[in-house]
């Protein structure tokens, strides 16, 4: 026992000794195993909340109505906020989903305008006190503020959206047509904040609500719910019928209701398109471009690689001018095995130190990306989520580099005593 205790004591010593010999070279072999497992855990882990917030998050609704076409393009305008509208239908389906038994909530949407770049999404109140965003959760204005009058030219800010426009309750807004910022495309109606939501941490965070009446009424709009031109004068309430809505957001009492109404308006209506479920829609869209995915993948693990390499490269180099010490240590009794075990632990020790500091690499990526994430999407990604990478990557480095060291280990295993204890002249 004490013989072995002693080997590993000597071990250590030799790994010690040559790191801070050549504290250089291990210092970038260390760089450049950090950067390689910070990359590695920072891929898989946006991969894996990227794509459990848009297929698993919570939407806060079961299904999406609205214009025949792409189920994908309407659930990203929808619920993400991201997609143009792919038109529009008549109020009167909102009216019958809304008035159906197996609907437990139905909430029409109108798009199609934007303050400053961040949408205009027209609505009812039933938004603010019956949605809930996540299970138990509604929609809360920050003290000092209220949700709008359905009846007034009122707006509420998602949080987002008002810390990068700097709004505040009691401004005035002027939105913009379209879902594109253009100076010239500004509305003559103005729009009174009188709220400020609370962070969601969901898409509903870059959004800007006003009432649905609103968008009816906004100059420039006409509504075609009968087919017919119609547009709304001051004064004059709008006839349900010429009225129309970009989607209406659902939530069922059961899953049959949607597979229900998948099988009456996707495969035997020919008027509207229910997106059902959401996550299934989402989760398609990710088969798609997984292939982005292997790519990112493939260049992580190239990167594992080179550091690897590097790994080698860095101990291998330095084994000519250490054959002398290992030939001295033989002589004082060390095995050739002591040898050997010394140097992989070297490369195992730089690995294991690499990957440690990979975790600040990995933290920098994933703030980095969690930033741009939020600005365009809304979601927000956790810096510290708990993914299996994060446990995996040091332990699998740190095998990659001790393995890397087994060819500079063997090299220095059979180093010749008597050739190498020559006296230098």
């Amino acid at each position: 026992m004490k013989e072995r205790t002693h080997a590993l004591g000597g071990v250590a010593l030799i790994v010690r000794r040559s790191l801070r010999q050549h504290a250089l070279s291990t210092t970038v072999t260390l760089l450049a195993t950090a950067l390689a497992s910070g990359l590695v855990m920072a891929v898989f882990s946006i991969q894996a909340q990227t794509y459990e917030a848009f297929t698993g998050g919570p939407a806060g609704f079961d299904a999406v109505l609205g214009a025949r076409g792409s189920q994908l393009q309407l659930v990203l305008n929808t619920v993400f906020h991201l997609e143009t509208s792919p038109g529009n239908i008549p109020w009167s389906l909102y009216t019958t989903l809304k008035n159906d038994r197996r609907v437990s909530l139905a909430i029409p949407y109108a798009t199609g305008d934007n303050y400053m770049g961040y949408r205009l999404v027209g609505t009812t109140d039933e938004v603010f006190t019956k949605f809930e965003y996540r299970e138990g959760a509604h929609f809360e204005v920050e003290p000092g503020g209220r949700f709008f009058d359905t009846t007034r030219r009122e707006a509420v800010i998602g949080s987002f959206a008002a810390s990068k426009l700097g709004l505040k309750p009691g401004d005035l807004i002027n939105p913009y047509h379209g879902l594109t910022y253009s100076e010239t495309s500004q509305h003559p109606e103005q729009y009174t904040v009188v709220g400020i939501l609370k962070p969601t941490n969901t898409p509903s965070d870059r959004v800007i609500w006003i009432p649905i009446e609103g968008i009816f009424r906004m100059s420039g709009h006409v509504l075609r719910g009968t087919g017919e031109v119609y547009e709304a004068r001051a004064g004059q309430s709008i006839p349900d019928e010429h009225k129309e809505v970009s989607a209406v957001m659902l939530k069922f009492k059961n899953p049959k209701t949607g597979f229900d109404l998948d099988m009456t308006i996707n495969k035997q209506g020919k008027v509207a398109t229910l997106a059902y479920p959401i996550g299934r829609v989402m989760a398609e869209l990710f088969e798609k471009i997984g292939w982005v995915n292997r790519v990112l993948e493939l260049v992580a693990y190239l990167v594992v690689v080179v550091a690897t390499s590097a790994i080698l490269a860095s101990i291998y180099n330095t084994i000519n001018e250490r054959r002398r010490e290992f030939a001295i240590l033989r002589a004082l009794g060390a095995r050739r095995g002591t040898v050997f075990t010394a140097i992989v632990a070297e490369a195992g020790t730089i690995a294991l130190i690499g990957s440690e500091l990979g975790f600040l690499v990995y933290g920098a990526i994933l703030a980095t990306a969690a930033v741009a994430v939020r600005q365009q999407t809304g979601v927000v990604l956790d810096v510290l989520h708990a993914h299996p990478a994060l446990c995996l990557t040091p332990l699998g480095m740190t095998l990659a580099g001790a393995l890397a060291g087994v060819v500079p280990a063997v090299k220095a295993y059979s180093t010749d005593i008597a050739t190498n204890l020559t006296p230098i002249s």
